[in-house]
């Protein structure tokens, strides 16, 4: 019998919201989570996450690779990002994405998301005023999770907010918290679009 951490079912009914706020269109975005075993769990491909639940979550090792007793299960093509920050930021416990429209926007042609003076800057780690600007990096769309890891490695600096985008595509963030993830998530979203709007 496969048993899932409790927190399995908490990180699902967080995704339903996230779904019916558009932000997983047409069964995108993956998902995953670090239990108190250090088990990296992620979401399986192609559930529509409208229904996800704590069943739909497999476990796989640091480098991708689908563990027992799930081994018959594909995890989402995207899982080699979550591994890349995993390696890269182990404090993190989980990883959210996102499709939302207005970051994909925003992002288009850009090799980072500019914002400036905004009291929801105050959303992303370590910033305290609205004041100043901060930088949000944008990398290359790629099938191949290796760029986007060489990426990320190569802009490390510029993860110090706990996100970054992907043109034409979404965006990721994580934290040592749901409650972490999610904030800088809405935080991001909610900046991207008041800067769309505020150059329409």
């Amino acid at each position: 019998m496969k048993e899932f951490p409790a927190f399995a079912a908490e990180l699902a009914d967080c995704i339903r919201v996230l779904h019916h706020q558009g932000h997983s269109p047409a069964t995108s975005t993956n998902y995953s989570f670090k239990d108190d075993a250090d088990r990296l769990w992620v979401s399986r491909s192609g559930i529509d996450k409208s229904s996800c639940l704590d069943t739909d979550f497999i476990t796989i090792d640091a480098q991708g690779k689908t563990l027992t007793p799930f081994e018959h299960m594909t995890p989402s093509a995207e899982t080699g990002i979550h591994c890349a920050i995993y390696e890269m930021f182990p404090t993190t416990k989980v990883i959210l994405h996102s499709h939302d429209l207005y970051p994909v926007l925003v992002a288009h042609n850009k090799n980072s998301v500019h914002f400036e003076g905004f009291e929801l800057q105050k959303g992303f780690p370590a910033v305290k005023t609205h004041h100043g600007a901060i930088q949000i990096p944008v990398f290359p769309n790629s099938q191949d999770m290796n760029d986007i890891k060489s990426h990320m490695e190569s802009r490390k600096e510029e993860l110090k907010y706990q996100v970054f985008m992907i043109e034409k595509h979404g965006f990721y963030t994580w934290g040592t918290s749901l409650f972490e993830a999610k904030r800088i998530l809405e935080s991001f979203s909610y900046l991207c679009k008041a800067s769309w709007y505020l150059t329409k």
